[in-house]
Order: structure tokens, then C-alpha cells, then sequence
């Protein structure tokens, strides 16, 4: 029985993120910044590509019994669109579990506009991303994606009951956190992997349900 976890294909805000969305001073409010990163931001042409390299890939890695989650948020339900073009009624299942990090009031701000708008949280955010709260309604990682996570590795073993496969849609933030979960890691080990180089877009992490636990069986990379 079979996970597949899968960052969404690239999108415009990976591709040209410095130039377009990470603008200071930021032209609009968190609240409108997360709207754009939920609704507007979709695949480049590159990241097309990749979700397409993945409609050939995953036949190879997922038994035709499967059940697919995606987040909320555009990038990530083209990708499995696009990946999974002829899933039965009812499938995909958008799920909030699979969520990017809520950033709140800080979503696309510069670090310099951040530390300046919000200086009693640079200290967190330089040194303990992982348990730094973003302001305005955001989250941590180490609560609000962890717990998340959390939620969605029980549905996916209960899943597992009835389906051979589940396949995740999500976002480079809540792999890091499934990874910690069921990889039996901390947060800061999986951050020091992160920082080195990380999750490519596209990129599937697999994992078996062994005796009622997962156990990580491999990663495939997109070669584009």
C-alpha cells in the first residue's frame, strides 16, 4: 500500500518570484497577497511540462486503484489535472490538510520589509523558522502545517484500507511536515536537507504502510 507525496509542478511564483510577487514595498494587503497565491498563481509553461512528465510516470508508481488529494490552492490542483486527467467522478478531493504554510499579513513580503514591519518576530524567523508564527492570521510550521499534516497521514493510513494508493498534491512546506511525520524526524533535521536543496517541483516522495507504518521507499526527480 502506497503514498505518494508530490510538490505541485512549477509555478509563476517559483519561476520569477524575486520580479513579480516579492515586491518592496509590497503594492497590496496580506489578505489580498494570499488571495493571489491561493487563486491567480498557476503552472509556467516548464512547470506544464513537468505536471505532463508525471502523467507518464505515476501509471508506473501507483496501482490503477487509487485515491487523489490535492490542496486548495491553484498549482496544485492543475498539477493533478493535469497528471490525472481521467480519474473517476469524485476525484481529485480537495483537502485544506494539504495547504501551503499560511503566511498571513506576510505573505509575499520581503525579509526587510517583514523584519521591519513585524521586528519583535526576526529573531524566530532568522534563526527557528520552523516555530515562527507569521503574523495576521498565518501559521507555524511546527503547529498549524504540522498538525495538518498529521490529519491528513491518518486519513491517508485509513484510505489505505479501501485503496491500494493514495496520491498527495501539495506544497514544498507541508511535504517538509509530512516528511518529519512519517519519517519519524524533527523539524530542524528536514529544514538542514531543505536549505541544501529543495524539493524539486514535481518531485514524488514514496512511502509503504508497513504493519501501520510508513516507511520511505524512494524519491523520483523530474529530469526538466
Amino acid at each position: 500500500m502506497t503514498l505518494l507525496v508530490i510538490r505541485h509542478a512549477e509555478s509563476v511564483e517559483n519561476a520569477d518570484k524575486y520580479n513579480g510577487f516579492y515586491q518592496d514595498p509590497r503594492p497590496y494587503s496580506g489578505t489580498a497577497a494570499h488571495a493571489i497565491s491561493r487563486t491567480i498563481v498557476g503552472l509556467t509553461p516548464r512547470g506544464f511540462r513537468q505536471a505532463q512528465w508525471l502523467a507518464e510516470v505515476l501509471p508506473q508508481l501507483a496501482s490503477s486503484d487509487l485515491h487523489v488529494y490535492t490542496s486548495t490552492y491553484r498549482r496544485a490542483i492543475d498539477t493533478a489535472a493535469i497528471a490525472l486527467p481521467t480519474l473517476p467522478d469524485g476525484w481529485p478531493r480537495q483537502t485544506a490538510l494539504l495547504d501551503e504554510q499560511h503566511y498571513g499579513d506576510a505573505t509575499y513580503m520581503t525579509k526587510r520589509e517583514l523584519y521591519d514591519s513585524y521586528p519583535a518576530l526576526a529573531e524566530d524567523r532568522r534563526r527557528r523558522k520552523h516555530i515562527w508564527t507569521a503574523p495576521g492570521g498565518g501559521e507555524s510550521l511546527a503547529e498549524g502545517v504540522l498538525k495538518r499534516a498529521a490529519e491528513f497521514a491518518a486519513l491517508a493510513q485509513a484510505e489505505l484500507q479501501e485503496s491500494r494508493t493514495v496520491v498527495a498534491f501539495t506544497h514544498q512546506t507541508a511535504a517538509v511536515a509530512l516528511q518529519s511525520l512519517l519519517e519519524a524526524r524533527t523539524l530542524p533535521e528536514i529544514l538542514a536537507e531543505e536549505r541544501k536543496g529543495k524539493m524539486p517541483n514535481a518531485a514524488i516522495l514514496h512511502y509503504e504502510l508497513r504493519d501501520g507504518r510508513f516507511t520511505r521507499t524512494g524519491t523520483t526527480i523530474p529530469p526538466i
